[in-house]
């Protein structure tokens, strides 16, 4: 099978667009400590991010709608994480959100760059492989459907993120928070799509023009 050129944007552009979505967001959201800012600069970082590419000749887009509705809720739940940050931590929730974003990058550039090296459990626990998985369903033609447990579970949890930053300082909520992360993320393992919860598509060129994923040649 020949390395098409969605696919290879998929593979590449997923991680970046989903970073950049996550950093702009939840940085912002926790710097200002508004969810509305952290929202409106995700989308316009997403928004830049695609002219660029298209600028670098990345092809048309199969399902505009489909990528601006993975960009949407995406940005909603990282904006959404960086306002509890800044109402959790006051005055450093920024420096938090920071670190998450930092963590979360060097996990999907590790399996980025070793594919299957990292066990589908805990890229499926990451918010930003969901944003990942939502985004390359949407480069590749997939569409919507095809991301629905990744979206799924950014929306739930950005409600889950925002009920605990509306009853702050009451802690009980944080249970209802986590328990609904690791369910939505069990949703995600089990339902991954068409994407593999590897990296990316895990998918890279070969030299022989063949695509290989995580789990060896398609």
């Amino acid at each position: 099978m020949q390395a098409s050129t969605p696919a290879m944007s998929a593979f590449a552009g997923g991680p970046v667009l989903a970073l950049g979505l996550m950093g702009s967001g939840m940085i912002s959201a926790a710097a200002a400590g508004r969810f509305w800012v952290g929202v409106l600069l995700a989308l316009l970082t997403g928004a830049g991010l695609t002219l660029f590419a298209y600028a670098l000749a990345m092809p048309a887009l199969p399902h505009p709608l489909s990528i601006g509705l993975a960009f949407l809720i995406a940005s909603v739940s990282f904006a959404a994480r960086g306002t509890l940050f800044a109402r959790s931590a006051l005055g450093r929730g920024w420096l938090i959100a920071a670190f998450v974003v930092a963590g979360e990058a060097a996990i999907l550039a590790t399996a980025a760059a070793q594919p299957g090296a990292l066990p589908d459990w805990l890229l499926v626990l990451l918010p930003a492989q969901w944003a990942n998985m939502a985004i390359q369903a949407s480069l590749t033609g997939a569409g919507t459907f095809a991301a629905s447990a990744a979206l799924i579970a950014l929306g739930g949890t950005a409600a889950a993120t925002m009920l605990v930053a509306w009853l702050w300082p009451r802690r009980w909520p944080y249970i209802v928070m986590f328990t609904v992360w690791l369910a939505l993320s069990a949703l995600v393992y089990h339902w991954p799509g068409p994407l593999l919860p590897h990296t990316d598509l895990a998918i890279a060129a070969a030299p022989n023009g063949q695509i290989i994923s995580a789990y060896g040649p398609v």
